[in-house]
């Protein structure tokens, strides 16, 4: 099933072997796989552009109730994902990242 069209999951998410991990990356671009999380720099023209793309994500974020880590600057977002509840990656991760880059795909 496509990222895009699935939840998060509360109860019973696990995390994924690296290999399930390193076979998801080829299904979101430009995510790697950076100390126990997948992260990606989303780069913007200003930081009106940065900050709507933050609101944005913050939304899709408290609709999934999966939150990421962010780094922000004037142009650019860091993003991370992990699951802190399970210790590791799982698909959760994935499914936000995949909407993320939707985020992205959409305004431009």
């Amino acid at each position: 099933m496509n990222l895009l069209e699935q939840r998060c999951q509360g109860a019973g998410v696990s995390a994924m072997a690296e290999s399930d991990v390193r076979r998801h990356l080829s299904q979101v671009s430009g995510w790697q796989l950076i100390g126990g999380a997948i992260e990606k720099t989303f780069r913007f023209r200003d930081d009106l552009e940065t900050l709507a793309f933050v609101n944005a994500l913050g939304w899709m974020s408290h609709v999934e109730d999966h939150h990421a880590e962010l780094r922000v600057t004037y142009d650019h977002c860091v993003v991370r994902f992990n699951t802190h509840s399970v210790g590791g990656i799982s698909l959760n991760d994935f499914i936000c990242a995949a909407k993320a880059d939707a985020l992205v795909a959409f305004a431009a």
